[in-house]
C-alpha cells in the first residue's frame, strides 16, 4: 500500500509497491492524460510533478513515490490557462498530441524556475521526443510562455472547455461554430 497526494488528494494505491507510477496514474486513478509512450524513460510522454521536479513516470515506482507530492497535467490546470498549454496553442506546437502532457509537464517545471529560459536552457530541459517535429515552434511558445509568466505579454488563446462553439467563435473570431443540426421530431 502506497500513499502519495496526487493533484492536490491523497490517494492510496493497494498495488505492487514495484508497479510503475505511470500505471499506477493511468489504470487506478484514471488519470489517462500521462502516456505510456517507450517505458524506458527516453521518449518523456509520461513526464509528471514529482516534488514539483519533471520525471518520468515510467521509471518511478509507487514505493518511490510514497508520501511525495505528484501533479499530473490534469492537476496542472482545470481550465487549460496555464501559460504553457495557452501558448502551445497560440504558436500551433500541437500536432498529433500524443506527447503534448510530457512536454506540457516538462516545459511547466521549466518556467517555474526560470521563465527566461534561453533556446538552449529549453533543448535541454525538454528532452521529449516528438514524432510530428514541432520543435522550432515548441520553443518559440516556451519562451513565449516564460513572458506570459513574467507578465511581459498576454495571450488570446483558444477559449476554456466548456464554452459552446457559438461563444467560442465569438471570443475567438479564427474559430467557426458547426452548421446547427437540424432539429428532428
Amino acid at each position: 500500500m502506497s500513499r502519495m497526494t496526487v493533484n492536490e488528494r491523497p490517494i492510496e494505491f493497494l498495488m505492487d509497491p514495484e508497479t510503475p507510477l505511470l500505471w499506477a496514474l493511468r489504470d487506478a486513478a484514471n488519470l489517462t492524460g500521462t502516456k505510456y509512450g517507450c517505458g524506458n524513460g527516453d521518449c518523456g510522454a509520461c513526464v509528471v510533478h514529482i516534488d514539483g521536479e519533471p520525471l518520468r513516470s515510467c521509471l518511478v515506482t509507487i514505493a518511490e513515490a510514497e508520501g511525495r507530492f505528484i501533479k499530473t497535467i490534469e492537476g496542472l490546470s482545470g481550465d487549460r490557462t496555464h501559460p504553457v498549454q495557452q501558448a502551445l496553442v497560440a504558436e500551433q506546437a500541437i500536432q498529433c498530441g500524443f506527447c503534448t502532457p510530457g512536454i506540457v509537464m516538462a516545459a511547466a517545471a521549466l518556467i517555474d524556475r526560470n521563465p527566461g529560459a534561453s533556446e538552449a536552457e529549453i533543448k535541454a530541459a525538454i528532452p521529449n521526443i516528438c514524432r510530428c517535429g514541432v520543435y522550432p515552434r515548441l520553443v518559440r511558445a516556451i519562451q513565449r510562455a516564460g513572458r506570459v509568466a513574467r507578465r511581459q505579454e498576454r495571450i488570446s488563446a483558444a477559449p476554456s472547455p466548456g464554452i459552446s462553439a457559438k461563444d467560442a467563435a465569438a471570443e475567438v473570431p479564427a474559430l467557426s461554430a458547426p452548421p446547427s443540426a437540424p432539429e428532428r421530431d
